[in-house]
């Protein structure tokens, strides 16, 4: 589990409770307190948590910066491919155009010019390990969560951080996770509005 910028683990607490109650093994790295580090530093943190404990097969699950990290590890941390795959709820994989407007750095930084989200944006090969899932809206990220070459669902629900407790993501990702190798997710439909 890699929670977005400002949130530590427990933000993500419910989901990762219902992934543990589906008898999937849960990892959190408290050591990222509020997730403000730099996305390639944090990267690091997550691909040494998992070489450390020799995970194999693993999925992230991610909400917004985490799911940036999760794709940096992915495309340049991971060389034995011990990650299998991605989900990504509300990940600013273009960028937001209100970043350049922000005071603090550790918001700047996901400015669609940034050059780790310019980075991010040009390496393609590992999106089709990815699952972006993202609402109708986010206020935070205009420029929405579609991942070209990746698995995209759009549910019909709003927010940035209200999604994560909407009980549809939290089935659409449970059903990831039980798919076989991953290799076939299921046919996801966004519930009727």
């Amino acid at each position: 589990m890699i929670p977005g910028v400002y949130e530590d683990w427990r933000f993500m607490l419910p989901l990762a409770r219902r992934l543990h109650e589906a008898g999937h093994p849960v990892h959190v790295l408290a050591l990222l307190r509020r997730n403000r580090h730099a996305v390639p530093k944090t990267a690091d943190l997550i691909a040494g948590y998992i070489r450390e404990r020799e995970l194999t097969d693993a999925m992230i699950v991610a909400h917004s910066k985490g799911g940036l990290i999760g794709k940096f590890v992915m495309m340049q941390l991971d060389p034995e491919r011990r990650i299998a795959g991605m989900v990504a709820v509300c990940t600013p994989f273009s960028g937001s155009r209100y970043a350049s407007f922000m005071l603090l750095p550790s918001l700047r930084a996901f400015s669609p010019r940034s050059a780790v989200t310019m980075q991010l944006a040009r390496e393609e090969r590992v999106n089709q390990h990815i699952t972006s899932v993202y609402g109708r809206f986010d206020p935070h990220i205009p420029e929405g969560s579609v991942l070209p070459g990746a698995r995209n669902i759009q549910l019909d629900t709003a927010g940035h951080f209200r999604i994560l407790a909407d009980e549809v993501t939290v089935r659409t990702i449970l059903d990831i996770a039980a798919a076989p190798e991953r290799r076939e997710l299921p046919d996801v439909r966004p519930r009727d509005g």
